[in-house]
């Protein structure tokens, strides 16, 4: 069975969490149509996700993603970055609609967001430094390991990550740091470049953050498989079955069409959306 398959329940299951909470129904959405304007919260420097490009605009395949979704609601588009702990936060009191921000809709996310689409499925990496002698994700066991805070690999890293999402395939914590130092966004890879075990000794990420790293010539590499895989979502704060339902029905025309899987591989270099 695809990983796909296997996992396009999750957005219609962690919905069903904390479903009570319909006070606002049609509320956001109502507005979102009236102001023609669609307001996404995303992350800053998330490359090839969500980065500043050359014309200080941001860029990446979550922009173009928002960017789609709004022009198939017939609405412009804003973006803002309110930094992750707060998007993952809940209770945005209308500061922003929804959040295309690679999150992972985990069932402690779900009781106070709602994940009506998912739009995408990332595999987490380990990196060394490339002069590491390390070759596989155990190697690393008692060493220094950098992180985004708040994120589903720092919880990987401390042993709490709890992937129950429908349909996710099963992993085991390979690794058992010493100390887990934590960062914003992806800087993590600036200390992880000064040197191998100089700040730290590895980090982890998503295989595409990773890849594009590489690519823009920071010295560093993966190792090993991928520790365990992610699908990632739209989320939308508590309450706007109308808008859950209207984000629901274009994400699934964008995959049926395969734009999703056309934006992935501009930005991510292979299909992330039909994975097997």
């Amino acid at each position: 069975m695809k990983l796909k398959e296997a996992l396009l329940g999750t957005a219609a299951a962690v919905m069903v969490l904390g479903a009570s909470a319909s006070a606002f129904a049609g509320e956001v959405l109502d507005k979102i149509m009236a102001d023609k304007m669609l307001i996404v919260g995303t992350n800053s420097d998330y490359r090839p996700n969500s980065f500043l490009g050359d014309d200080n605009q941001l860029q990446g395949f979550d922009i173009s993603v928002a960017k789609e979704v709004a022009k198939r609601m017939s609405v412009e588009v804003k973006f803002i970055t309110p930094g992750w702990e707060v998007m993952t936060a809940g209770n945005w009191s209308g500061r922003w609609h929804m959040v295309i921000g690679s999150m992972t809709p985990t069932k402690s996310r779900a009781e106070i967001l709602d994940f009506p689409a998912i739009y995408y499925f990332s595999p987490a990496v380990v990196a060394v430094h490339k002069n590491s002698s390390a070759t596989k994700p155990s190697d690393l066991d008692g060493k220094v390991m950098g992180v985004v805070g708040s994120s589903t690999y720092h919880a990987y890293l401390e042993h709490r990550l709890e992937m129950d999402v429908v349909g996710a395939p099963e992993f085991t914590y390979d690794i058992s740091p010493s100390e887990v130092k934590l960062y914003s966004d992806i800087n993590e890879f600036d200390d992880l470049s000064v040197g191998d075990g100089v700040r730290m000794d590895g980090l982890i990420q998503s295989l595409s953050v990773v890849a594009q790293a590489v690519e823009r010539g920071m010295p560093v590499k993966q190792i090993g498989d991928p520790v365990f895989y992610e699908p990632l979502g739209i989320a939308t704060d508590k309450g706007d079955a109308e808008l859950n339902a209207k984000i629901a029905e274009v994400v699934e025309q964008m995959r049926d069409d395969g734009t999703l899987a056309a934006l992935s591989v501009k930005w991510h270099g292979v299909d992330l959306v039909t994975v097997k």
